[in-house]
């Protein structure tokens, strides 16, 4: 069927096409088919949306993703691709062989996979899961497809957590402490999806995150390190596609939450990575068991790639740090590096920097490098080489006006934090969009409160987003205080 090609807008990145009913019906195509488009000597596939208004009987309507279908095309209705049919066997439970793994990463990377079919995909491994043998593969697949950074160094650093605890940046910190030693750090962050703070976010409220690939190897080549958007760069990119069809449904296996790590990791370029691994209640991981299994299995996969993988199982039940949200946590990563901030996050940052720097053979002191303010100095060059202020200073940076403080309505022992009841009340009242928006907690597990001791603040940009997170706040208990007598029955 010969048909002329519009490009229609509706607001979606998938290679959709509409056909008039009138046209579908002649064509037999039915909602989520494929039609098979000829133009300019180029064959296409597009996914059938069907309507009777959006696009005239003779014409058919193609999305951004397919702009460049014009003229009168050639159509005719195509097979469901072969991915559709391993994904069905993954559904059954069936292991899954390197070539059909390479099939369906090679047709996520290309849309050829409708969004239901692509969380059927998201759905199968949540529940059969992979074997040791298919996370390997499906590494290696997803990080063959798209760009592989190369450095000169031999040795090349870098860390990730595993996430689910709030206020865990440690990330800069570690990278200013790592690169003053001498290592090389390139640094690939994502945003926060469903937090409310990712790495890059943080590092925006401190200098431009988004670079090309040449830009990147240039502030590389001057400081040893960035902190940069993954985003920016074509790092394993159908990660970030599987990433939006996990997101709906709050799900994220571990076989594919390594090869999400670690793939990214390969196409950065790294060779020595640590992983943070934050257990406990609340947290992605929430026992000791899940957490060392899932660090022997990334250790595995890491051989697998020669990639030479250490994981640091972390305590994750109470947030790190004071803020929660993109400028308050900035302001925990400056004050920490300019000697004081939260201990919970000088901790950490200086325990992951001590592995990592032993974990490349470098003989140096992450304390040393804080405490002489040689991180200090080698952030402010990071942050002017990504077009910063590096004289910028902690007390520079302020929280969202409107605020109000949650306090304690009886004395005892906060004997409880929960991370994602404090992420949740962040992001309502506004991070990571509104960057002065979210939280400072004044009160973590185990410690002494008294009546009306302050447990949390919540800032906000506006009124409304205020109002917002305190009638949240009504509902929720993310700090506990019980009596003492109430938490020892608890703890039986």
């Amino acid at each position: 069927m010969q048909l002329e090609a519009v490009t229609i807008d509706i607001g979606t990145s998938r290679p959709l096409v509409l056909l008039n009913t009138v046209d579908a019906d002649e064509l037999g195509a039915h909602p989520l088919d494929r039609v098979r488009i000829e133009h300019d000597e180029e064959t296409t596939t597009g996914i059938v949306k069907r309507t009777d208004e959006l696009v005239e009987p003779g014409t058919i309507g193609v999305t951004e993703p397919l702009s460049r279908v014009r003229g009168t095309v050639d159509v005719t209705l195509a097979g469901k691709p072969r991915s559709v049919r391993y994904i069905r066997r993954k559904l059954d439970d069936v292991e899954l062989q390197p070539h059909e793994l390479e099939t369906i990463v090679r047709h996520i990377h290309e849309d050829r996979l409708s969004d239901i079919e692509l969380g059927a995909y998201a759905s199968a491994v949540y529940t059969n899961g992979f074997s040791l043998d298919e996370t390997k593969h499906l590494t290696e697949a997803m990080s063959d497809v798209g760009q592989r950074l190369t450095w000169d160094a031999p040795v090349i650093a870098d860390k990730h957590s595993v996430g689910g605890v709030a206020g865990n940046c440690v990330t800069p910190v570690m990278v200013a402490i790592v690169t003053a030693a001498g290592l090389t750090m390139p640094k690939t962050s994502s945003r926060a999806v469903t937090s409310p703070a990712g790495t890059a976010d943080v590092m925006e409220v401190f200098c431009d995150v988004e670079f090309t690939t040449d830009e990147i190897e240039s502030i590389v080549t001057e400081t040893n390190g960035c902190l940069v958007w993954g985003g920016g760069v074509d790092l394993s990119p159908v990660d970030d596609k599987i990433i939006r069809a996990e997101n709906p449904l709050s799900i994220d296996p571990p076989g594919q939450l390594m090869a999400s790590v670690l793939s990214k990791k390969r196409s950065a370029g790294s060779t020595h990575v640590v992983i943070d691994i934050p257990y406990g209640e609340g947290s992605k991981v929430e026992s000791l068991v899940a957490a060392r299994k899932l660090a022997d299995d990334l250790k595995r996969v890491g051989d697998h790639l020669d990639m030479d993988v250490s994981c640091a199982i972390t305590h994750g039940a109470d947030p790190i740090g004071r803020g929660i949200g993109p400028v308050l946590e900035a302001r925990d990563v400056l004050a920490v590096l300019e000697g004081d901030g939260p201990e919970s996050l000088r901790l950490k940052s200086v325990r992951l920097a001590n592995i990592l720097l032993e974990h490349c053979g470098v003989d140096a002191s992450a304390v040393d490098a804080l405490e002489s303010g040689r991180a200090l100095e080698q952030f402010g060059r990071i942050v002017a080489a990504q077009n910063g202020d590096p004289d910028i200073k902690s007390s520079d940076l302020e929280p969202g006006a409107e605020s109000t403080t949650v306090r304690a309505e009886r004395s005892g022992i906060a004997t409880r934090v929960d991370n994602r009841q404090l992420c949740d009340l962040a992001r309502r009242a506004g991070a990571p969009l509104d960057t002065r928006a979210g939280l400072v907690i004044h009160r973590t597990a185990s410690e002494r409160v008294e009546d009306d001791d302050p447990l949390y603040t919540i800032h906000a940009e506006t009124p409304a987003k205020l109002a917002e997170a305190e009638a949240l706040a009504d509902r929720l208990e993310p700090i506990q205080v019980r009596s003492k007598a109430d938490a020892l029955v608890e703890r039986r």
